[in-house]
């Protein structure tokens, strides 16, 4: 026997339903997006704290050591890539940045492959030990290094070299490799400290975006616009229509389809011995005929007419609006309930903003936001 309610229908349960499995569905996928990356931040906070070398891990490597230098990592496949065109790369940083995207295996245009070879993470420099000689990059003469975001290329650029060189990695530890340059150009310059505390900080905030568990949809909070195709979206579009159509018809003022004039005449009194109605009497006994006077065209409706409080945005009791206020980082959980939410919304990493077809998203300010969705239409703000 079907559940019913007090109604005696059953599209409550099963909208109920619907909304905690895609509310179960949305969290798992954002909880696991935010354990992958918990973990990946706290493996990089335990190496940057034992990330030490020693001389003995340089031993078999064709590679003199000099002063108190050390071997701090090495990996056997890279190709030392050159670039074909002048171009100014930006100052060393230690910053630590998850990538936008997976990188790709591909040579960037103007880019070639000259040699290849082992590369060698010292505490003193880098170094390509390629098939036809050596190459050394020196920390103390660094003046531009820049990590490609697409594909797994490092460009660096010294004081004693014009042309700007650099290294193409594996893919997979192409994210590794420029971790443990940043550790090691950071001791060069005694900033290690500085980068733990970069970590500890990406932790701590990473913390904060931990996503709640969702409520549990309950049948009395079906709403009577999820019975209609295309929900509350639906009713709003007929809503515009059947207001904008009326002003419009009136706006228009049709005149007469037979082309003549309105004429206004007299009733026949009851006692008048003709049969002939009045409008079809002779002009000289008829009565006089007046043009009724046009009413007055009505203003067309201002475009914030139809736009509400919200500036368009559907109505909702959390106070969420396209009126360019603050943008929100951290919505209220039932926001699904009142707004059309992406896949995998809760995975975003971002304010909130709507897409081109309609959707909801939390990739605001990130590149790609809404990719899937024609693109970003606007922000959400409160």
């Amino acid at each position: 026997m079907a559940r019913t309610e007090s109604t005696g229908s059953t599209w409550r349960y099963r909208w109920a339903q619907r909304q905690n499995v895609r509310r179960v569905s949305t969290y798992r996928g954002a909880e696991t997006a935010w354990r992958r990356r918990d973990d990946e931040l706290r493996r990089l906070r335990a190496l940057a704290a034992d990330f030490h070398g020693s001389a003995a891990a340089g031993a078999g490597l064709p590679l003199e050591l000099i002063d108190d230098e050390v071997v701090l990592w090495a990996l056997p496949a890279a190709q030392l890539v050159e670039v074909r065109h002048t171009t100014v790369l930006p100052a060393p940083d230690l910053t630590v940045a998850a990538p936008a995207a997976p990188l790709r295996p591909r040579r960037p245009d103007g880019v070639r492959v000259t040699d290849a070879g082992m590369a060698v993470i010292t505490s003193r420099r880098l170094v390509l030990l390629g098939g036809r000689g050596r190459r050394d990059w020196a920390y103390g003469r660094m003046t531009g290094l820049a990590h490609d975001p697409a594909a797994p290329v490092t460009l660096i650029q010294v004081l004693d070299r014009r042309r700007t060189s650099g290294l193409l990695l594996p893919t997979d530890a192409a994210a590794d490799f420029r971790f443990k340059l940043t550790l090691a150009f950071a001791d060069a310059i005694e900033q290690r400290a500085a980068v733990l505390a970069q970590l500890d900080e990406l932790i701590a905030e990473h913390d904060q975006l931990k996503p709640f568990r969702p409520a549990v949809a309950t049948p009395a909070q079906a709403r009577l616009s999820s019975l209609v195709p295309g929900g509350r979206r639906t009713i709003a579009v007929a809503a515009g229509i059947a207001l904008l159509v009326p002003a419009a018809l009136f706006d228009s003022n049709p005149s007469d389809p037979t082309g003549g004039a309105e004429v206004a005449a007299a009733a026949t009194p009851a006692s008048t011995p003709s049969a002939v109605p009045a409008l079809l009497r002779p002009a000289a006994s008829s009565p006089a005929r007046t043009t009724a006077p046009k009413r007055p065209s009505a203003p067309r409706p201002s475009s914030t007419a139809t736009s509400g409080p919200r500036c368009g945005a559907p109505e909702n009791p959390l106070g969420y609006d396209f009126c360019a206020g603050t943008r929100i980082r951290r919505p209220a959980a039932e926001i699904c309930d009142w707004f059309d939410c992406v896949p995998q919304f809760w995975a975003g990493r971002g304010y909130l903003v709507q897409c081109r077809d309609g959707s909801v998203s939390l990739t605001g300010g990130r590149a790609g936001a809404c990719a899937d969705h024609r693109g970003v239409r606007r922000t959400i703000s409160q």
